[in-house]
């Protein structure tokens, strides 16, 4: 069977890697005759998180602090609704009708209040055969000390991930592949996420690179230890013969008893 997964790669502010149909992963495309593509492996990214904006006060009517938006989205300029049904979140028990079901982009919710807490965010998609997919995001108010620094009046909390369809349908194939635009203009993100992924490769690799030196030099270390003993061993046992053979070159003789 098909299975629809989502496979996140580094932290919780940002995550890249960019594919829609990964080269090298397609091989031995065949038409099943239940209808599925096997050995096609078809990937989405997707970026998902919220924007808050303090009001600079507390609202006497209901204590709110913050206006925020929760949002998925496309890391790529496409529409998303080609292939999605519907994205269902789930917000706090707090909030009257905490299931918010949003059935076209842009796939968003805005409301105000005063604590953090988590969001569930359910993708379904058109093709029911295909399972949903679930992805967590803790909602942020808060600015950090340095973008206070900063004089950063909106925070921005956003996260890179990926939807991994592993032997779509023939129907589920065409709807990810006939993707339009999403906007004539420039589409960006918040976050430079090519910008964060050299980052992160970089630092992975010098990371490997330093744990690769540190293994060398512990086996160098090894290496003399080892040798070190087996020269004082070599000297014991010298000294042990020696001493049990007498000046004259023969046995020693053995002690008498008292």
């Amino acid at each position: 069977c098909s299975k629809v997964i989502s496979r996140k790669l580094s932290s919780t502010v940002c995550r890249c890697v960019m594919a829609v149909v990964m080269p090298g992963i397609i091989q031995d495309i065949v038409q099943e005759p239940g209808g599925r593509v096997k050995g096609l492996t078809i990937v989405k990214p997707i970026v998902y998180g919220n924007v808050a904006r303090y009001f600079g006060k507390k609202r006497e009517e209901d204590g709110h602090t913050h206006q925020w938006t929760v949002y998925l989205k496309p890391y790529k300029n496409e529409d998303m609704s080609s292939y999605v049904k519907k994205v269902h979140f789930k917000l706090h028990e707090s909030y009257p009708n905490q299931n918010r079901v949003v059935t076209k982009p842009p796939y968003e919710v805005t409301e105000t209040g005063w604590g953090e807490f988590e969001i569930v965010i359910k993708i379904y998609f058109i093709d029911t055969t295909e399972r949903p997919v679930t992805v967590y995001h803790i909602l942020k108010l808060f600015q950090s000390e340095t973008n206070i620094m900063l004089g950063k009046k909106q925070l921005v909390s956003e996260s890179y991930d990926e939807l991994i369809f592993s032997e779509p349908t023939v129907m589920m194939q065409q709807l990810l592949i006939n993707t339009r635009p999403l906007t004539v203009g420039p589409y960006k993100h918040e976050f430079d996420f090519e910008e964060k992924k050299e980052k992160t490769l970089h630092a992975i690799l010098s990371a490997k690179n330093k744990i690769r030196i540190e293994v060398a030099d512990l086996k160098e270390r090894l290496k003399v230890a080892r040798e070190t003993i087996d020269k004082y061993k070599a000297e014991i046992a010298k000294l042990e013969l020696q001493g049990d053979v007498d000046p004259g070159g023969g046995a020693a003789a053995p002690s008498a008893a008292s």
